[in-house]
């Protein structure tokens, strides 16, 4: 009797699987936000707990003294905190609860970095922290947040490619 096994193929998976295909279905998730048609940002998640949004700023994005308005501080600095936190969260989509800000410096044009990190949290409630540092190094930015568990899963989010 043969075996059927010798001529049984193995066909492995061409994308990421597990945790980083999670990791690259968030970034899928950012790039397709309506809200990010107004930021030119890229999404990056080197790993659990962490997050590196990259990001340009102009003129068009100044308040009327010649620096870069609070909003997008607020906007890069909870989306880098935020995807830090739901990192650790493949089945549900988190909001954000409360965010504390920071302004250490005002912003002028150019590439920009938040980096976010998980703090602590696991269950319901997560807190992560982010900062944001300009092209000199030094940093500009600054806030905590806290985020919950929606009653969104992540599968059910057009954008969510995991």
């Amino acid at each position: 009797m043969r075996c059927c096994l010798a001529r049984a193929r193995v066909t492995l998976p061409d994308g990421p699987s597990g945790e980083a295909a999670h990791f690259r279905a968030l970034e899928s998730l950012y790039r397709s936000a309506p809200i990010n048609r107004l930021f030119r940002s890229e999404l990056i998640i080197p790993g659990a707990g962490r997050s590196i949004i990259d990001f340009d700023v102009d003129e068009s994005q100044f308040h009327a003294a010649g620096a870069v308005h609070g909003t997008v501080y607020f906007k890069m600095l909870d989306d880098a905190a935020f995807y830090a936190a739901n990192s650790l969260v493949s089945d549900r989509f988190l909001l954000t609860t409360a965010f504390n800000l920071l302004f250490t410096r005002p912003i002028g044009p150019g590439r920009i970095r938040a980096e976010g990190r998980w703090i602590s949290g696991k269950r319901r409630v997560y807190v992560a922290e982010a900062s944001l540092i300009d092209s000199d190094g030094e940093e500009v930015g600054r806030g905590t947040g806290t985020f919950m568990r929606s009653q969104f899963p992540l599968s059910s989010l057009p954008g969510y490619a995991g």
